[in-house]
């Protein structure tokens, strides 16, 4: 990748809900010398958007760009060292800005929880962000950064004590507080009308390795299910109460097991991922996870339909909506993840922060994951290509969330 770059960062999508959120966050964090612009389609919009940021960001460059005008695209990426796409839905907005960085080797991050746009990247731009050194890593936010560097810190630990490849591994939502962003809704009605029409993008859609290099290299596994109601004592002994499935897991586990491929299955090639939520262990928590299992799928169906979606968009909430600055410190997450390794030794790792994870604590992802590509240096992957973060980032992403307040940890279980 060039080095000489007028820009270290450009926020692209500056204007918008999570984008301010963004540009706050490094406003307040930006370490010396890292230089920052701000992107979008309106100047005088993205002005305004700086006077609120600080004196220390004053000066930061604003570009205007559209991801409907590719010199403008082209024109940004070529002015900077990583990009941040905040302009979503990415199948709808995001190819065009994809291309743009991989064809001037420029880094790239986004938010993306769209197995349809990610995939269709890999395709296209993979081999050419590998030539040109560009590391194109998508879903560096609440979706996938918890799940990928979850998995990243089990097998660092099982690796560091020689116990052997990862076997099942769970990923258990153990609690959270949080809203859903209108982004989200947006780009789950777009794959799903993808999905409705066009039976290739249905197959990719359920395919458990759609992510994969290469799909059909994978090792046969047996049938993944990754929208399961599990019992608590299946993951781990510790554990109680029936656990639901996930809403993301669809997406989360693919890019869980696109990092495995991508490391030549260091994970291991009987590794086994997926990912649950906690509903309490009562004696009904059977009944609960039933219900949350029943509920979701009751959502992707209403959205599937236009007559019910036409009641469901009054209700839900629209793209650039976000709670408020109250509701995002309240926020938080944790997620616990549990591993046997194939000698037997058993490993839980802990992802936790405070913050809305959809928002406040997104926009810390998000952010940290561009200033590890910023200066991260020779520890980062030396390649690039269309990469997860636990490939691109590994440990430089771990110790830039745990300095910015993160619990990333694991520990081994007798």
């Amino acid at each position: 990748m060039t080095a000489s770059r007028e820009l270290d960062i450009v926020v692209y999508g500056a204007t918008g809900f999570v984008g301010r959120l963004t540009a706050a966050y490094l406003a307040a964090h930006l370490p010396g010398g890292v230089t920052v612009g701000l992107a979008g389609r309106s100047r005088a919009r993205l002005e305004s958007v700086r006077s609120e940021l600080g004196d220390d960001a004053a000066q930061w460059t604003v570009i205007e760009a559209d991801s409907g005008d590719p010199e403008s695209l082209a024109a940004m990426a070529a002015a900077t060292r990583v990009v941040i796409s905040t302009v979503g839905p990415y199948a709808k907005y995001g190819l065009p800005l994809v291309q743009a960085c991989a064809e001037a080797g420029t880094d790239y991050v986004d938010l993306t929880g769209e197995v349809l746009f990610h995939r269709e990247s890999i395709d296209r731009f993979d081999d050419i962000a590998r030539r040109t050194g560009a590391r194109i890593v998508h879903s560096c936010g609440f979706d996938s950064i918890p799940s990928d560097l979850g998995v990243h810190a089990l097998h660092r630990a099982a690796q560091a004590d020689d116990a052997g490849p990862l076997t099942d591994t769970t990923f258990v939502l153990t609690s959270m507080r949080g809203g859903v962003s209108g982004g989200t809704i947006d780009s789950l009605r777009l794959q799903l009308d993808a999905i409705r029409k066009d039976s290739a993008a249905r197959r990719i859609a359920v395919r458990p390795y759609s992510l994969s290099p290469n799909p059909n290299r994978e090792p046969d596994l047996g049938r993944q299910n990754d929208f399961a109601v599990v019992d608590g004592k299946s993951i781990a002994p510790e554990l109680s109460g029936w656990k639901a499935p996930f809403v993301m897991a669809s997406y989360n586990t693919r890019v869980v097991r696109r990092s495995n491929a991508l490391t030549g299955w260091a994970y291991g090639s009987r590794f086994r991922y997926r990912e649950v939520m906690n509903v309490g262990s009562s004696a009904l928590s059977a009944v609960l996870a039933g219900a949350v299992a029943a509920g979701s799928g009751a959502l992707v169906a209403g959205l599937s339909f236009p007559p019910t979606r036409f009641v469901l968009d009054k209700v839900l909430p629209a793209p650039g909506e976000g709670p408020s600055e109250k509701t995002r410190e309240r926020g938080h997450f944790r997620v616990d993840l549990y591993t046997t390794t194939e000698s037997g030794a058993r490993y839980s790792a802990t992802v936790a922060a405070q913050g809305d994870p959809g928002y406040k604590a997104t926009a810390v992802m998000l952010a940290e994951s561009a200033l590890s590509l910023a200066v991260g240096g020779a520890a980062l992957h030396p390649g690039g290509g269309v990469l997860t973060p636990a490939v691109a980032f590994g440990d430089v992403l771990s110790e830039r969330l745990r300095a910015a307040g993160f619990d990333i940890s694991t520990r081994r279980l007798p």
